[in-house]
């Protein structure tokens, strides 16, 4: 697997790839933790909500790593990390409960954010870390 998760040439890779691991940190968190006092959301509202936040987990790492190995790589991960997390909510959480429909609706956000790969979107963030170098010159 060497050179797999080659990054694109940041200037600051690691301020982005930090970023992107909090973002994982944070959907992991909030995927287990006890959110049965937040108002409810409307009748399939949360796969909306599964979707959006692995879609944009995905579609970040597509700005993030440079090879297509580590792209696929990285959207097969989050694939799994989604469906882990589907299994340790019905598992190991009283207030949670495994749903295969939230893991597709996981799958299809990795899916929408991997076809980001395939669009001018997939260099914005290396184009925004570019201009925050130049103007810090």
């Amino acid at each position: 697997m060497s050179g797999t998760f080659v990054l694109k040439p940041f200037r600051w890779p690691r301020l982005w790839v930090g970023l992107w691991c909090l973002a994982i940190v944070a959907v992991v968190v909030l995927s287990l933790v006890n959110l049965s006092g937040l108002p409810p959301v409307p009748e399939g509202g949360d796969k909306v909500e599964h979707f959006i936040a692995y879609a944009l987990l995905s579609a970040s790492a597509m700005q993030l790593f440079a090879t297509r190995r580590g792209c696929i790589a990285v959207a097969l991960l989050l694939v799994a990390m989604g469906i882990v997390l589907e299994f340790a909510q019905g598992e190991f959480t009283a207030t949670r409960m495994a749903d295969a429909h939230d893991a597709l609706a996981n799958a299809m956000g990795v899916l929408a954010g991997f076809a980001t790969r395939f669009t001018p979107l997939s260099g914005v963030l290396l184009a925004i870390d570019n201009r925050l170098r130049s103007a810090s010159r």
